[in-house]
């Protein structure tokens, strides 16, 4: 795995850290780590609004092994050496887990091997998942471990904590795709082992320990599913499109290694990436497998067989089942149960006999696999021909290898194979169409943009920075966009969010990335009717910076009252700002952002909790700074008090007539934690019970020779 990431890094440096891992991941991982290091468990961060509310995106806020790469993440200033790292960890991770998964089911170690490298070099993991989707990876990572463990349990090999653990941590990446992927895969493992044992008294326990550990981390899940209704993703429609979905007849772009597959995404139809590819080996090797003789493990594989046709069936579509959106995600499954049953079958049913019919149908496949290649992508018939050359010449060698050096020379070659092959790949596809450029030291980035103090917010529209002005010598000395901001450790409105709040993103037409459109510097100064306040001071802003390609006479207006414009030398080209007249608000009285009927005085904050003293004898309502997630509850000297939210958005709590120095404690909490807590430790006593059922069996099972011994004598 060190080779194979040394070959893709000759070709691109920053390939493991472009897209959302530059613009979401490694910025949350600052920010969450910089909170765990201050003692704060950063479950909400009221400043951020759309961004800051961390149970609701792939913070991974439960996850153990995630906790540490945040903590780690403030002390490092390389973030694109950080994220290579740690994604080279979590290749290994999964390298071994799909390793587990083939011996488990009877391959050789070689190549078992083979299976585990492969994978972490296929074309959707190495162009996505590894480049770009961090939690798909560790999610992922965790999962085909949990897929060996099963199989081991389920035949008595290991006990249940393995599978537990794996599962837990599978299900608290916070990625729903793994979380899903993982059920489906237990049931094809309990399917396939019923069938392969022929009985059904070993399932339960598989039943118990997944139900255990998704009791476990359902905690993970329940704040994102109690709070939907306010969020983008608020529906359970299905919907069938065509946005990445892929044809079946894409399954035979496998093995050649220059194929461009054709489905609809952001590129348009005929895509920039092979990422349909798995290995080079994968379909020739399907003519040196003695199917006479493999016809006897159906069974036994039967499990890996059902997962692959689940996955290709997923993998057409319907485009969106939820929130469950872009089949092409699981691509990286289909591959793992690809290259587990045609290496188990090669390792055990490999064979060189009637070695001229065989050759003859080696060649046959690899034509197969031009024509597909040729008839979604015919812009580059050469560069299919010359892979058709590279593919054939290499299975020549295997061949060669297979007659005179023995199968363990063969698996170095086809393993050693897959390095030139990522380099040329990755090397092909540059300029990458998935990158921001952002700068790789933080330091550097921090002294070159502007040292913003207080609360900012960002209007602009990342479409309109051109091409050369995305480095730090142009627009990224100026400009934010996804977690940016806090990898430059500045508070921002402005961050990536893919969950979103729908009500908040209206009020602003602000999208995902914290892009907004024209109108959004209207609205932000519009008065909101209920208070007669703009949403600027509702949500206690100091800063309001303006892209100037968007607001282009902007600055030739006046500034809004109590505003005023601010000259940063050096940063004139990309924004405007403007700054309030009378200093920083944040820091004044709290969270509070409007009292009507009386008077308020903050007591003391945090990211959950506001304690203010109010006074409001004939009644009255008070408006927070703090977006109206579902979970705040409000009480007045210990009663409960009604709660509403002002213009869909902004926290109000409601104050009874009689109020007269009275503590008012405004609380959130992540919908369901006290359910999820229960549950969790449910999750952990019924896997205690599991384990000491295990350990019981275990012994009787060791003691009963040594009866039958005794009987004997």
């Amino acid at each position: 795995m060190v080779l194979g990431y040394l070959a893709v890094l000759l070709a691109n440096a920053r390939h493991f850290y472009t897209d959302d891992t530059e613009s979401q991941y490694t910025g949350l991982w600052i920010g969450l780590g910089q909170s765990l290091r201050r003692g704060e468990f950063p479950v909400l961060v009221p400043e951020r609004w759309m961004s800051g509310n961390n149970t609701m995106d792939d913070a991974g806020l439960f996850n153990p092994p995630q906790l540490l790469i945040d903590l780690i993440a403030p002390s490092v200033d390389n973030m694109a050496i950080y994220a290579t790292v740690v994604k080279l960890i979590f290749a290994v991770i999964a390298a071994l887990g799909v390793y587990r998964i083939a011996l488990a089911y009877g391959a050789k170690p070689w190549w078992s091997a083979v299976a585990g490298v492969a994978f972490t070099l296929s074309g959707f993991f190495l162009f996505f998942d590894q480049a770009s989707w961090m939690t798909a990876l560790t999610g992922t990572a965790w999962m085909v471990h949990a897929w060996a463990s099963a199989v081991r349990y389920v035949r008595g090999q290991s006990g249940p904590i393995p599978v537990f653990v794996f599962l837990y941590l599978t299900i608290t990446t916070q990625y729903i795709f793994p979380a899903v992927e993982a059920v489906l895969m237990l049931a094809a493992v309990a399917v396939g082992e019923l069938l392969y044992q022929r009985k059904w008294v070993n399932l339960p326990k598989l039943v118990a320990v997944s139900g255990c550990a998704g009791l476990a981390g359902l905690l993970t899940f329940l704040p994102s599913i109690l709070s939907a209704k306010v969020t983008w993703r608020g529906t359970s429609e299905v919907i069938n499109d065509q946005f990445l979905t892929i044809p079946w007849s894409e399954s035979l772009n496998a093995s050649l290694p220059s194929t461009l597959p054709a489905f609809t995404s952001w590129w348009g139809y005929v895509q920039p990436l092979p990422v349909t590819y798995i290995a080079w080996f994968l379909v020739p090797a399907l003519a040196f497998i003695d199917w006479g003789r493999a016809r006897e493990a159906w069974r036994e594989l039967s499990a890996v067989a059902l997962f692959a046709l689940m996955m290709l069936m997923w993998s057409a579509g319907p485009g969106t089942i939820g929130p469950l959106r872009w089949p092409v995600r699981v691509l990286p499954m289909l591959a793992i149960a690809l290259l587990v049953l045609v290496c188990v079958l090669v390792s055990r049913y490999g064979t060189l006999a009637s070695l001229k019919t065989r050759a003859i149908a080696a060649a046959v496949l690899i034509a197969a696999l031009w024509l597909r290649s040729f008839s979604a992508d015919p812009h580059n018939v050469v560069r299919h021909l010359v892979a058709v050359l590279v593919v054939g010449g290499l299975v020549a060698a295997a061949v060669w290898l297979g007659r005179n050096r023995g199968v363990a020379a063969v698996c170095a070659l086809t393993i050693a194979a897959m390095f030139p092959i990522a380099f040329w790949q990755v090397e092909a596809a540059q300029p990458t169409p998935m990158s921001y450029n952002y700068p790789t030291n933080r330091s550097e980035a921090k002294a070159a943009f502007p040292d913003f103090t207080g609360n900012t917010i960002q209007l602009a529209e990342r479409g309109l920075v051109q091409p050369g002005d995305k480095s730090l010598d142009g627009a990224y000395a100026s400009l934010v966009f996804g977690n940016y901001a806090k990898s430059l450790d500045l508070s921002y409105v402005n961050g990536y969010t893919p969950t979103g709040h729908f009500y908040f993103g209206e009020l602003l037409c602000m999208r995902w990335d914290s892009s907004v459109c024209p109108d959004a510097y209207r609205r932000l100064f519009a008065e909101e009717q209920s208070t007669g306040r703009p949403l600027v001071d509702l949500m206690k802003l100091d800063r309001v910076v303006l892209q100037r390609a968007l607001f282009t006479d902007a600055q030739n207006q006046p500034a809004p009252d109590g505003w005023k414009w601010v000259d940063y030398p050096g940063h004139e080209k990309y924004i405007l700002v403007l700054e309030r007249v009378n200093g920083p608000i944040s820091t004044q009285n709290g969270r509070v952002a409007d009292m009507q009927g009386g008077q308020a005085k903050s007591l003391s904050e945090t990211g959950t909790t506001s304690r203010v003293q109010v006074d409001a004898p004939d009644g009255g309502r008070i408006v927070f700074a703090r977006l109206g997630w579902p979970g705040y509850r409000a009480t007045l000297n210990g009663r409960s008090v009604p709660i509403s939210v002002t213009a869909k958005s902004f926290v109000a709590v409601e104050l009874p007539a009689g109020t007269r120095a009275e503590e008012l404690v405004l609380t959130w909490r992540p919908p369901g934690w006290k359910i999820g807590a229960l549950c969790a430790l449910a999750g952990l006593g019924g896997l205690g019970v599991l384990q000491l059922l295990y350990i019981r069996e275990r012994r009787r099972s060791e003691q009963e020779p040594a009866r039958v011994a005794g009987d004997v004598g």
